[in-house]
């Protein structure tokens, strides 16, 4: 488990990169994953004392921290009572597969006209060739994060900054739900990335929005039977 001076790289870019980083983001990294992996359980209040004797740091950057965590959905707050960790449920899954729907297709799409025009695909193959190598491993946050970027790069691929910035408000969740689900294939979600990096590198719009639409909609029923009763 990571404390808060070894935060986790995703929250670290989730909240502006290494350097110059702010000690509430800092909190923030490390309390996102310990949510993801469980260590604070759904339903639960976050306990603002013990959190801050874990990580050695006072009741303030906890409490900046806070509203970072819930406009990226893993909390929620009520006045005048602790922030409690966000539940799953059966339309927070369906609501999340819609919007990756509405986003990630549209930027495949884009993704494909900028390599058409020229853009490189360079990071797109580099968050390909990451995933690739954290399979190989089997460590299931590791998988869930760099399934994540692969996803991430994609909509970088698309060149369009504010499509971006939305992606990012929900990547979180994503690398959640998928390391709650990490019991499906990597190997299937892998090849199925290959064939959305293959459909991209055409050039062929409506062939790329196709085959990012098929590997998003595909997971939505696995990923229902894998969580099975865990959800309300």
């Amino acid at each position: 488990m990571t404390d808060v001076h070894t935060a986790d790289r995703a929250g670290t870019e989730r909240t502006g990169g290494e350097h110059g980083q702010s000690l509430s983001a800092l909190v923030y990294g490390t309390i996102r994953e310990r949510i993801i992996l469980g260590y604070y359980a759904q339903g639960s209040r976050l306990p603002e004392q013990r959190i801050g004797e874990e990580l050695q740091v006072s009741r303030v950057p906890l409490r900046e921290a806070v509203p970072l965590l819930e406009r990226d959905g893993f909390v929620s707050t009520n006045p005048r009572r602790s922030a409690v960790v966000s539940t799953w449920t059966r339309k927070a899954v369906d609501d999340l597969f819609d919007v990756r729907l509405c986003l990630e297709v549209g930027a495949a799409r884009h993704a494909a006209r900028q390599v058409a025009l020229g853009a490189p695909l360079g990071p797109l193959d580099a968050a390909l060739d990451d995933a690739h190598h954290t399979v190989e491993e089997r460590d299931a946050y590791a998988i869930a994060r760099a399934s994540t970027a692969y996803h991430e790069a994609v909509v970088a691929t698309a060149a369009n900054e504010l499509m971006f910035k939305m992606m990012r408000t929900i990547s979180g969740r994503m690398t959640w739900l998928f390391h709650l689900t990490s019991g499906l294939s990597a190997d299937d979600a892998y090849h199925d990335h290959v064939s959305l990096r293959d459909a991209i590198a055409s050039g062929n719009e409506r062939v790329a929005e196709s085959v990012a639409y098929a590997h998003i909609e595909r997971d939505r029923g696995p990923t229902f039977e894998s969580l099975g009763d865990a959800l309300d």
